[in-house]
């Protein structure tokens, strides 16, 4: 082997370029098979959703579910946990693109207020419920900002700040499932109760973007009204949205000992530093910033919202890959009645305060 020192900087330089290349080139392959697997079911779900209706997270979910033997599989095992971690990290991050502080700002204080408290107690209450259903405060604190927030969305993003064990991939895809089930079915009673309660475009927007999970479902059980509803609906949504950022740094701080102790470094001698406000929390507020000063246009703004959406397909369809309808069910029924209770009391509590607003 030759001796480096006679080498010349421009050699020394060049060598260690190729040297980086060739360990870039090395990863990329080792996570290829594992997000092109990924990608593709991500895309079925999307043709699926398209060609027949549906919700896209949750056909990328049973898809990912049906292949989970490959989660095991040496050659796709990398790319599919890169696209459950790092890549719906980055999904939530994009989030950001579609807020503006003026649009918060547009809401109200009343508004503003009524949503905060639907977020404050359901979070509560699923913590103070989910110890008499023995569940542990990471599990409750996940189910309650998932409903309390965006659904699944809020699911990936407080998962990826909790502590994590065993379970943690599996109760998460169980808390994603029912979200997303329960959002649906309000999508289609929701707008049937504001309808007979006869609520102004202003308080039927408040109630239909105060509680169902999904941004997705919102938007189409605001516009099934009139458009007057949808538009406030969907502003009202990505306030909701918009206070994931304070949640997860809520629960980053709340749980940070906790999951320091879990995630040891390679030596498991020490654990890795966890940083209170992860990157993905920076990128959100950098994109609300950003779009709040008129820096995104629309176009890119659209594109930017394509590559969140196409993110947390994707990293859906991994989370399937990494559990089976044999361990969902493990979870018991006592998440799933914890979900549906949150998903009452917020639906119940929104209501009630637009109808004493009227």
């Amino acid at each position: 082997m030759r001796d480096r020192i006679g080498m010349s900087p421009a050699s020394l330089i060049s060598t260690g370029l190729v040297a980086r290349c060739s360990d870039g080139a090395g990863h990329v392959s080792r996570l290829w098979p594992g997000f092109g697997l990924s990608g593709l079911l991500a895309m079925a779900a999307t043709f699926m959703a398209t060609m027949h209706g549906g919700p896209q997270l949750l056909y990328a979910l049973f898809f990912g579910v049906a292949l989970h033997h490959l989660s095991n599989d040496a050659k796709s095992k990398p790319g599919i946990d890169f696209c459950s971690r790092t890549l719906l990290r980055l999904g939530v991050g994009l989030l950001g693109a579609r807020i503006t502080a003026a649009q918060i700002a547009g809401l109200g204080w009343m508004t503003a207020a009524v949503v905060g408290l639907g977020v404050v107690t359901t979070i509560s209450m699923a913590v103070l419920i989910g110890r008499r259903f023995g569940m542990s405060n990471a599990q409750s604190t996940l189910s309650g900002g998932a409903v309390a927030i965006c659904g699944a969305s809020a699911a990936l993003a407080i998962s990826a700040v909790l502590p994590r064990d065993k379970d943690s991939d599996r109760f998460t895809l169980m808390v994603v499932v029912t979200v997303t089930v329960l959002s649906t079915i309000a999508m289609v009673v929701y707008p049937l109760v504001a309808k007979f309660l006869h609520l102004s475009p202003e308080l039927a927007g408040l109630f239909l973007g105060g509680t169902i999970h999904d941004v997705a479902q919102v938007v189409g059980a605001g516009y099934t009204i009139d458009h007057q509803t949808g538009d406030i609906a969907t502003v009202v949504k990505l306030f909701r949205v918009a206070m994931l950022t304070l949640v997860v740094v809520v629960v980053s701080a709340a749980f940070k000992r906790a999951r320091a102790a879990g995630d040891l470094s390679p030596d498991d001698s020490a654990p890795v530093r966890q940083t209170l406000v992860p990157w993905f929390l920076w990128l959100f507020i950098v994109m609300v910033a950003v779009n709040s000063f008129g820096l995104i246009s629309p176009p890119v703004q659209e594109s930017l919202n394509h590559v969140s959406r196409a993110c947390l397909v994707i990293a859906i369809a991994a989370l399937g890959m990494k559990t089976s309808f044999a361990q969902l069910a493990q979870a018991g029924w006592q998440p799933l009645l914890l979900i549906v209770v949150e998903t009452l009391w917020l639906a119940l509590l929104v209501l009630g305060c637009a109808l004493a607003m009227r």
